[in-house]
C-alpha cells in the first residue's frame, strides 16, 4: 500500500470542512437533507462537491437513503454520505419529509454552528451534530469515486469506538462551548474525522475488493500508484513502471486496470490534469510553467491534453474558476 498516495489526493482535491448544524429535538421528528448540489450555492459556494455527515450526540434516529435499508444510529454513531446524496433523518424510519429544499429553520446570517431546536425538554431527546465537507471532484478525484454511497461507523463496534471517541468528545465540547475559534476547530476536526473514517473503510475492505482504495492496499498496484504520485511529471512508460514494481508490462497493466479501472499511463494523464487544475485555480503560475510542472514539453501539448480530458482549454478553466463560474462537466 502507498501510504502517501491518499494524502496526496486529499491535498490535491482541497478537502475543506465547514458549516455545522446543531440539532436538538424531541420525537417525532423528521427532516429531508437535500442532495449536495442544492446546498452548495447556499452554504459552500466555492466547493465543487459537498459531503454530509451526522454524528449522534444523544438519543437514537434513522438515516434513510432511497435504495438502501434504513440505518439505525445511536449515541456515538457517525454516518457519512460521500456522494452527497439526498436522505432523510428521522426518529422513526416510517416518517417522511417533503423532498424539497427547506432551510427555513436556520438563520444563515448567525454564527456557526447553526442551531435547530423545537424548544422542548426532557431526557428523551435527539441531539445531532451535522457537518459538511467540501472538495474538488473535477477533473479527477479517484477517492470519492471509490467510496460507497454511505459509510456508517457504529459506536457498538469496538474499533470504531476506540478510534473515533476522541473526535466525538472534541466535537461535543466545541459545539457546546461557544469558544473563540470554535468554527475553525470544528472545520479541522471534520477533515480529520473524514480521513480517519476513510482509513478504517480501507482497512475493512474484503480481500477480493476492486477499486482505487483497494488498489492502494495491493502490493504492486499500490507501489505503482505511489510512484506515479511521487513523480507525476516524470515521462513514465509502462515499461519503466513495470520494472520498478517487479511485474511484466502486461501483468501490471491488467492488474492496475482491474483495481483502478484505467491503465497506469491513462491514470497518470488524469492525475496530471487534477494537479494542473489546482495550479490554474491558484492563479500563481502561467500556463507554460504549469505545463512543465505536470510533465509536458510544451504549452500546446499540455493544452491539447487538458482539453481532451477536462473538456475545455486550461485558460477557460482558470477563468471560470477565478470568476466563480463552475466549469461544466467534461
Amino acid at each position: 500500500m502507498g501510504p502517501d498516495t491518499l494524502s496526496d489526493v486529499l491535498r490535491a482535491v482541497r478537502l475543506t470542512g465547514a458549516v455545522f448544524i446543531d440539532i436538538d429535538v424531541g420525537a417525532p421528528w423528521v427532516t429531508w437533507a437535500p442532495a449536495s448540489k442544492h446546498l452548495i450555492p447556499l452554504i459552500m459556494p466555492d466547493a465543487q462537491h459537498l459531503m454530509c455527515y451526522h454524528l449522534v450526540m444523544q438519543g437514537e434516529c434513522f438515516a434513510v437513503q432511497r435504495g438502501h435499508d434504513p440505518v439505525k444510529l445511536r449515541a456515538g454513531d457517525l454516518i457519512v454520505f460521500p456522494h452527497g446524496d439526498g436522505h432523510t433523518m428521522a426518529t422513526d424510519p416510517v416518517l417522511r419529509a417533503p423532498e424539497s429544499l427547506d432551510m427555513g429553520d436556520i438563520d444563515l446570517t448567525l454564527p456557526r454552528p447553526w442551531k435547530v431546536t423545537d424548544g422542548g425538554d426532557g431526557q428523551d431527546r435527539l441531539k445531532l451534530f451535522c457537518g459538511f465537507l467540501g472538495c474538488d471532484i473535477r477533473p479527477f478525484n479517484p477517492l470519492i469515486a471509490a467510496l460507497p454511497p454511505q459509510i456508517h461507523c457504529s459506536s457498538g463496534d469496538a474499533a470504531c469506538k476506540e478510534r473515533l471517541s476522541h473526535f466525538y468528545r472534541m466535537a461535543v465540547a466545541e459545539s457546546n462551548g461557544q469558544r473563540m475559534g470554535g468554527e475553525s476547530v470544528l472545520a479541522k476536526l471534520s477533515e480529520l474525522l473524514f480521513i480517519e473514517l476513510v482509513r478504517m473503510h480501507l482497512e475493512s475492505l474484503p480481500g477480493d475488493q476492486a477499486g482505487w482504495l483497494a488498489g492502494l492496499r495491493d502490493r504492486h498496484v499500490g507501489q505503482a500508484l505511489a510512484l506515479l504520485h511521487a513523480q507525476p511529471a516524470k515521462p513514465w512508460t509502462l515499461e519503466d513502471l513495470s520494472a520498478e514494481v517487479g511485474l511484466s508490462r502486461s501483468a501490471l497493466a491488467e492488474r492496475f486496470t482491474g483495481f483502478v479501472g484505467v491503465p497506469p499511463i491513462q491514470y497518470l494523464a488524469k492525475w496530471r490534469m487534477q494537479i494542473a487544475s489546482g495550479l490554474l485555480t491558484s492563479g500563481q503560475a502561467n500556463i507554460a510553467r504549469i505545463a512543465v510542472d505536470v510533465g509536458y514539453d510544451s504549452e500546446a501539448a499540455f493544452s491539447r491534453a487538458f482539453k481532451k480530458i477536462v473538456g475545455m482549454p486550461p485558460a477557460a478553466w482558470r477563468k471560470n474558476r477565478l470568476t466563480g463560474h463552475e466549469p461544466a462537466r467534461a
